[in-house]
C-alpha cells in the first residue's frame, strides 16, 4: 500500500492543496464563493477538502460514516484551522436526523461518487441538501480508468501498480487479490468498489435523471491530484479521445464536474 494511503496527515494536507490550487478555482469559474458560503462535504474523511473553504471563512459542514476519521478531522482542523467555523459529523444522510443538518449552497462529492450504493437514488435524495441556486461539485474516477478499481490500496508491489485489470470479470479479480495475499477486508472492499464504480455516461444520465442539469463537465489526462502524488502537470483530456464514447473512459483518470438543479 503506498506510504499516502497509511500517512492520515499526508492525505489531509494534500487534499486541502489540490481544493485550493485546483477544485475552488474550477468551481469558480461559474460560481462565485464568497465568506457568506455554506459549504457541506459528503463523505468528507478527515475534512481536508474543507480547509480551502474555511481559509476563505466560509462556514462548512462534514459527514462521514467513520468516526475515527472524524476524529482525527477534529484534531488536525484545530491545528490548522483554529477556531474556523467548521462542523465534522458522523453521519448517514439517509438517516431521520440528517434532517437537522440544513440546505447549503455548495456540497462537495470528491472520490465519493465511485462507492456509492445506487447513485440514482442518491441524486435524487441530495436535493433537500441544496439551496434554490447551489451546486454540487464531483470529482470522481471513470471506473474504466487504468486504476479505477483503487488497486493503488493494495498491499502487493506489482498489483498496486497494475492498470486495468480490476475490469476482470469479479471471480478473476478477487482470485487475482488472493492470489498475491491480499487480506480478506481489501479483497471484500475492492470488490464493493467493482460493484459502485460509476462511468462517465452512467454518471451524465444520472445526474439528468435526477432533475439536474450541467454547468460544467470536464475530463482530466492527468488528474489534478497528481500534481500533488506525483509531480505531473494536470492535463485534460485530448479532445480527440474525449469525443469517443466508452472510449474515453478507459484514458479519463478523472472526471470534474459541477451541476445545478433543472
Amino acid at each position: 500500500m503506498q506510504e499516502r494511503h497509511k500517512n492520515t496527515r499526508q492525505y489531509f494536507d494534500e487534499q486541502a492543496l489540490t481544493t485550493r490550487k485546483h477544485v475552488i478555482p474550477y468551481i469558480a469559474r461559474t460560481m462565485e464563493i464568497t465568506s457568506a458560503t455554506r459549504v457541506f462535504e459528503i463523505g468528507c474523511g478527515e475534512g481536508g477538502n474543507l480547509v480551502p473553504f474555511l481559509e476563505m471563512g466560509c462556514s462548512c459542514v462534514g459527514v462521514d460514516f467513520n468516526q475515527r476519521k472524524i476524529d482525527l478531522g477534529l484534531e488536525f482542523m484545530e491545528q490548522v484551522v483554529p477556531g474556523a467555523d467548521v462542523q465534522l459529523l458522523t453521519q448517514d444522510i439517509y438517516d431521520s436526523s440528517a434532517a437537522t443538518l440544513g440546505t447549503y449552497d455548495l456540497i462537495i462529492l470528491r472520490d465519493v461518487i465511485e462507492h456509492i450504493h445506487d447513485q440514482q437514488k442518491f441524486l435524487k435524495f441530495v436535493h433537500k441538501f441544496l439551496n434554490p441556486a447551489g451546486r454540487i461539485f464531483f470529482g470522481f474516477p471513470p471506473w474504466r480508468m487504468p486504476f479505477g478499481g483503487h488497486q493503488q490500496i493494495c498491499e502487493s508491489k506489482v498489483l498496486n501498480k497494475l492498470p486495468w485489470f480490476h475490469l476482470l470479470p469479479a471471480p478473476a479479480f478477487a482470485g487475482m487479490l488472493r492470489a498475491f495475499g491480499e487480506p480478506e477486508h481489501r479483497v471484500e472492499n475492492l470488490l464493493e468498489v467493482k460493484e459502485t464504480g460509476i462511468s462517465i455516461a452512467r454518471f451524465s444520465r444520472y445526474v439528468k435523471n435526477a432533475g439536474f442539469r450541467f454547468e460544467q463537465k470536464d475530463l482530466w489526462f492527468f488528474n489534478p491530484n497528481y500534481e500533488t502524488k506525483f509531480g505531473l502537470t494536470p492535463k485534460k483530456l485530448p479532445g480527440i479521445i474525449g469525443a469517443i464514447p466508452w472510449v474515453k473512459d478507459f484514458f479519463a483518470t478523472c472526471c470534474y464536474a459541477l451541476i445545478r438543479a433543472e
